[in-house]
């Protein structure tokens, strides 16, 4: 194990503090070592024994623990970790790190840190709403604090609403991410705030969009925005400020990453040019090409005669073309981004499709894959892609999703290294 990752995970007082245990588990299973510092109120929902168990670690609990201090101190308790992660975090210790209040062994060790430090929110619907709540994890960002989460969902006191934690498969796939981006990396990244992109600013467009055909129904497409959510991601692991504009999808929220959720790709239009400017713009949305003209503010109903019998045709439908997201930024005559990367979904010729696509957008650079049926592209976990710019075609090999955001990351800051 000497040559595992080492995270320090903190669990405070809250009923989705039984989810730790299985979040051990599964990071040892990626070869990331676990050693736990459980509070007080944790301790009310899991044991010291369980998490030693399976962490195979001394439980770190009381900070007065002459043992524990000369053992293994506060100070050297977050020297140890290449990170530092909150799950569950509350609403209290939330308060805490941002007021700097150190008055336990969990606070104490995260004022002392000087390591990435990512926090996975869980409390009830209405204390997340709450205006404090918002400010205090508004402060923490600023600091460069990373958020996995929360998600909206039932919670324990039968409410319903944005609090609860993040599944810890989530957690762990934020977490590996970060860690293991090429093979053979060490470094980690989750949380970076000065890395080579520091200083930049990056809008991504993510997932497809939903054009409304009545009030209950939409034309959509099979994207599940992963690929722009791990772009996003990489790119604020570089340092960027980067800005997430995101379709509808069951994707989290990437950690340091400012989110917009729109609905339409006029919404996403509207969104993309209120975060202008910026230096890198991705295009990574699966955009409608056309949505409906005027749809109905009522549903649009069946109408059937007496004996059950359809007495109408079906509606027809009127569509519209939607604002071309890719070509509008791409064409600007003022602060146009330094680069402009546009993607390319194609189903035959992919790689020709994508050369013309690049030139009449007038994008720097276009992505292509291959969507069709039978390649798992859509909603799945890995992806094949074709990076064309100016001087040609760079074939990448079969890679997750994640590791294609962290190279195109990597590629973009180089090149913007070299020619900005």
């Amino acid at each position: 194990m000497s040559n595992w990752k080492r995270v320090l995970l903190i669990i405070t007082g809250g009923i989705a503090a039984y989810k730790s245990l299985e979040l051990i588990r599964d990071l040892q299973r990626r070869k990331i070592a676990v050693r736990c510092i459980l509070t007080r109120a944790g301790a009310e929902f899991v044991t010291p024994m369980a998490l030693a168990a399976l962490s195979g670690d001394k439980v770190y609990q009381d900070i007065f623990s002459l043992t524990d201090e000369s053992e293994m101190g506060h100070i050297e308790l977050s020297r140890d970790a290449d990170l530092i992660v909150v799950a569950p975090a509350t609403a209290n210790i939330i308060a805490k790190m941002r007021a700097g209040i150190a008055d336990d062994l969990a606070s104490t060790t995260l004022l002392a840190t000087g390591k990435p430090v990512v926090i996975a929110p869980a409390m009830n619907v209405r204390m997340w709403e709450h205006a404090a709540t918002q400010e205090n994890i508004g402060v923490l960002k600023d600091r460069g604090i990373s958020l996995i989460g929360p998600n909206e969902g039932d919670m324990a006191c039968n409410e319903f609403g944005m609090g609860r934690m993040a599944e810890p498969s989530k957690i762990v796939e934020e977490i590996t991410t970060f860690f293991s981006v090429r093979a053979g990396d060490t470094t980690p990244r989750l949380g970076a705030r000065n890395g080579v992109l520091s200083g930049r600013r990056a809008v991504v467009t993510s997932g497809p969009t939903h054009e409304a055909v009545d009030p209950v129904r939409y034309l959509a497409n099979h994207s599940s925005g992963r690929q722009g959510h791990a772009i996003a991601a990489a790119l604020a692991s570089l340092g960027a400020e980067t800005i997430l504009v995101a379709g509808p999808t069951q994707q989290p929220d990437p950690a340091g990453v400012t989110v917009k959720n729109v609905q339409s790709a006029v919404e996403m239009m509207a969104a993309c040019q209120a975060e202008l400017p910026a230096d890198i713009v991705i295009c990574a949305a699966a955009v409608a090409d056309w949505r409906v003209a005027n749809p109905p503010q009522e549903k649009i109903k069946k109408e059937r005669g007496k004996n059950g019998n359809k007495t109408s045709a079906p509606p027809v439908l009127q569509l519209e073309e939607n604002p071309d997201i890719l070509a509008s930024i791409s064409t600007l005559k003022t602060e146009r981004p330094a680069l402009v990367v546009g993607f390319a979904a194609e189903t035959n010729s992919v790689i020709e499709h994508a050369k013309s696509k690049r030139i009449s957008k007038g994008c720097d650079w276009i992505v292509a894959n291959d969507v069709s049926p039978g390649t798992g592209t859509f909603g799945g976990g890995h992806n094949t892609v074709h990076v064309i710019d100016g001087d040609g075609v760079e074939d990448w090999p079969v890679m997750s999703k994640e590791k294609i955001g962290f190279r195109l990351a990597e590629r973009i800051a180089q090149y913007l290294e070299t020619f900005s």
